[in-house]
């Protein structure tokens, strides 16, 4: 029997790359119109219902333990429904309600996002003030166990069941880091998560940051706040943008920052799926940014300088879908400078389907049913957003992390050889076709990267900081950059450590050579002599 959409349910775009534990991932506030589809039905399947059917009447028959038919039923569904790709997932009544708390930027737990990994849990992203981030959980970190219990053979649920409990009670995570010989273990306080989507300052001359750290239902507002307040204090003379780490989130949200610093009406990020309803187009204007949390639209009511003022965005492997469609439709728009290292590149939205309401309990599906494409018609879906500088964590180079991208996920949607969605329907690109920033990753690009990064020492940097503080590297070279002062980009980082290294080996090969001649004088026999 195959289920169909239910004209006017409601539906939630999701654009977030791993699973909130202590909440689920982030889901969009947007509602696109439910539209019976057109598509013909297709034939029941009778041969593979009737072998599903055969393995269940044998493990309901022979298998060790009695297990209740429903468990077995649900397990089918969740295996049918995850094995689509990384971010699809049955969506059972508690998941339901851990959405709605962490989309409204609250809920219970550790204040980490990870995603299941065969050798345990990875950690995609720890969010700023929370438990996880104060004990010094990094992305890109892998759980190998959870209060002594191994996580490789659970669930990402399972494990996730283990993280979750009340406030205040106590956790033990063994965490496997590399560039770091031996396990790490830390202990962590269970708290109630508020996220604080928004932070500003100013770095004074002028110039403003601001870190998102997700895209919640307050963030554009919040952003566009941020902005009227420190360009009334001093004018702004440029801006920085910080989006490390940061996951996704809201669909809408992450139109109305993009729309705080282009032109009213602009082209942010267009869709194209399966359906006919799932090919969109998101502008720059209220109605697709709006979330009804404000009645004011502050982001029309910001200073025309937001829409010129220089803009440099900070972006790393852990920023992810929102976050990349930002830094893509300013990158596209030329309105900002892009500075960092390659984004995660999960360019797929995530729809969530109600299928089922019992005793006011919703179960349903989280699918993928469409891609997104920036302003210029690129995917960014297994290929993320190339910076255009790029700038290391540190002087010493980047923290070594297990953190894998979208492209190294099991089951991740491949790239379709398609043409540009801005050629297609009439959505023309909004940049030039000689546009260097614009470019996607090519063979050769990847061929260098690949070359470059085997050369580089993986070592564990000394320098440790959060974000925005006053030892916060790429941050200090997004100041530079926008103050026209020289930026150590990441090829000079790795030029210097790489004459570091070869003068150490010379140094070494040199005393090495000294002993050996020392050891000759003092007449201590070589290996020729002992043979």
């Amino acid at each position: 029997m195959t289920s169909q959409r239910l004209k006017g349910t409601a539906f939630a775009f999701f654009l977030a790359a791993g699973t909130l534990f202590g909440g689920s991932v982030l889901a969009a506030d947007t509602q696109p119109q439910a539209q019976e589809s057109a598509q013909a039905e297709e034939s029941i399947p009778l041969e593979e219902i009737g072998l599903f059917a055969d393995i269940f009447g044998t493990i309901k028959n022979y298998y060790v333990d009695e297990v209740p038919s429903k468990d077995l039923i649900e397990n089918a569904i969740r295996g049918m429904v995850e094995g689509l790709d990384p971010h699809s997932s049955y969506l059972d009544f508690n998941d339901f309600k851990d959405m709605e708390e962490s989309t409204m930027g609250e809920f219970g737990g550790l204040g980490l996002e990870v995603t299941k990994d065969a050798q345990g849990v990875r950690v995609v992203n720890p969010i700023d003030d929370t438990p996880a981030a104060k004990a010094g959980v990094m992305a890109g970190d892998l759980i190998v166990k959870i209060d002594g219990k191994s996580t490789a053979d659970l669930s990402l649920n399972e494990n996730v069941k283990l993280m979750r409990g009340k406030p205040k009670t106590s956790i033990t995570l063994t965490i496997a880091r590399k560039g770091v010989a031996k396990p790490i273990v830390i202990k962590l306080v269970r708290d109630i998560i508020k996220i604080q989507s928004v932070k500003s300052k100013s770095l004074g001359d002028g110039l403003a940051y601001i870190r998102i750290s997700q895209f919640q239902e307050r963030t554009a507002t919040d952003v566009a706040d941020a902005l009227a307040k420190l360009n009334k204090e001093k004018p702004l003379k440029g801006v920085v943008l910080d989006l490390r780490n940061n996951s996704g989130g809201l669909l809408n949200a992450a139109i109305g920052v993009s729309a705080a610093f282009i032109k009213p009406g602009s082209l942010v990020v267009s869709t194209r799926g399966r359906n006919p309803e799932d090919e969109r187009k998101f502008n720059a204007v209220e109605k697709d940014y709006a979330t009804g949390k404000s009645s004011q639209d502050n982001i029309a009511h910001l200073p025309e300088i937001t829409k010129t003022v220089p803009v440099v965005v900070l972006i790393n492997s852990a920023s992810a879908s929102a976050s990349e469609i930002v830094a893509g439709a300013l990158q596209d728009h030329k309105r900002a400078t892009i500075m960092g290292t390659r984004s995660f590149g999960k360019g797929s939205v995530q729809t969530i389907i109600p299928i089922r309401m019992k005793k006011d309990q919703t179960t349903g599906v989280k699918i993928t049913t469409a891609r997104y494409y920036t302003p210029s018609g690129r995917t960014i879906q297994a290929t993320g957003i190339t910076p255009d500088i790029a700038v290391d964590d540190t002087p010493e180079g980047n923290y070594p992390s297990f953190s894998i991208r979208e492209s190294e996920l099991a089951h991740h949607l491949e790239v379709k050889d398609e043409k540009k969605s801005g050629q297609k329907d009439g959505v023309k690109p909004e940049v030039k076709k000689d546009d260097k920033v614009s470019a996607p990753h090519d063979k050769e690009d990847k061929k260098a990267a690949k070359e470059l990064s085997d050369e580089e020492e993986v070592t564990m940097p000394k320098l440790r900081y959060i974000f925005g503080d006053e030892k916060d590297f790429p941050l200090q070279q997004a100041k530079a950059f926008l103050k026209g002062e020289h930026v150590v980009t990441h090829e000079e980082t790795q030029a210097k450590l790489k004459a570091e290294r070869d003068k150490k080996k010379a140094e070494k090969a040199a005393k090495d050579k000294q002993q050996g001649k020392a050891q000759n004088k003092t007449g201590t026999p070589t290996e020729t002599e002992k043979k």
